[in-house]
């Protein structure tokens, strides 16, 4: 069996991370889970254009964090009976909702979809943006010379847990029967989406981003979706006199220090040539779930399509 290019499997398995965890994180996101239950999302339900008979589906809009008006696609299955599960889905890094079409699968297990765009990416929602420095070339460096509440992911994280709740309060929905699913990105706010709400029942995340950034760097691997960190760093720092305080700055936003608040069972994949998401980034976020967990190795694949995996993943949540 070929090795990583990154770290041999043994030390994958035992991985605990690089980039340093901020002394005052748990506070840190102690306050953003009150700050979202204190909000009124002020939820508006919008008729879409494609319906389907056995599915009826909506632009959902609410109020984030700082006032963004936030938008999902919604999916709701037409016959289902009493109370039934459902599914909220996270897309890659500058991208957005997938077609309505594409979420039909877990309408037809009889469970509501709701589908997040992130702010200031490919789909609807809306960035407040009001940051001090760089927006200019990616989102995880949005922020960083503001306050760590200023950071762009602290939005968008708390985005996922509050969509989540959202779902889990709808009249059909039953709150102790919702999963989370995405990629890349996506996977990476999976993970957040479970350790924000630890209602979130089964989560699967595949080749999590937003993970572990002083390893990226250390790998030469500030490039492709972690390119930013490179160039801010080139434009903003280049002898580097600031290493240590921005790496811990970006560990607010870094899910592997929130992994260990997850409770859902976890399916992951991870496929071990991957240098976009190093598999030692993931590794550290995994390694760090103490809840029921299945890793799922591809030795020969990237950061691709993992085959096989979508249908897993399917049965997977197919089991909520």
């Amino acid at each position: 069996m070929p090795l990583t290019f990154d770290m041999p499997r043994e030390k994958l398995a035992t991985y605990q991370g690089t980039n340093p965890r901020p002394a005052d994180f748990d506070e840190y996101w102690d306050a953003g889970i009150a700050e979202i239950a204190a909000l009124d999302p002020k939820v508006e339900l919008e008729p879409a254009k494609f319906q389907t008979p056995f599915a009826q589906c909506f632009h959902l809009w609410f109020r984030g964090t700082g006032g963004a008006r936030v938008h999902a696609k919604l999916l709701r299955p037409t016959n289902a009976s009493g109370r039934h599960p459902a599914v909220v889905h996270f897309h890659g890094y500058s991208g957005s909702s997938p077609d309505w079409s594409d979420l039909l699968n877990y309408v037809a297990l009889g469970y509501t979809v709701a589908a997040l765009d992130c702010r200031g990416q490919g789909g609807l929602s809306e960035d407040v943006g009001g940051v001090t420095g760089w927006t200019l070339r990616g989102h995880i460096v949005r922020g960083l010379d503001d306050e760590p509440h200023k950071l762009y992911y602290r939005h968008v994280f708390l985005d996922t847990a509050l969509l989540a709740r959202i779902v889990m309060e709808m009249d059909d929905v039953d709150e102790d029967r919702v999963g989370a699913t995405g990629g890349s990105q996506g996977g990476g706010l999976t993970l957040a989406c479970a350790a924000l709400e630890p209602r979130i029942k089964l989560a699967a995340p595949t080749y999590p981003f937003l993970t572990d950034y002083q390893r990226v760097w250390e790998l030469d691997l500030a490039k492709d979706a972690y390119h930013e960190l490179y160039e801010w760093f080139r434009k903003f720092d280049p002898l580097h006199e600031r290493e240590a305080e921005i790496f811990t700055q970006l560990g607010y936003v870094d899910v592997q220090h929130l992994a260990p608040r997850i409770r859902a069972e976890i399916l992951m994949g991870v496929g071990l040539g991957d240098t976009v998401c190093p598999p030692s980034t993931q590794f550290a976020a995994y390694n760090k779930i103490s809840s029921n967990k299945q890793l799922r190795i591809y030795p020969d694949f990237k950061h691709e399509g993992l085959p096989g995996h979508v249908d897993t993943i399917f049965t997977f949540l197919s089991a909520l």
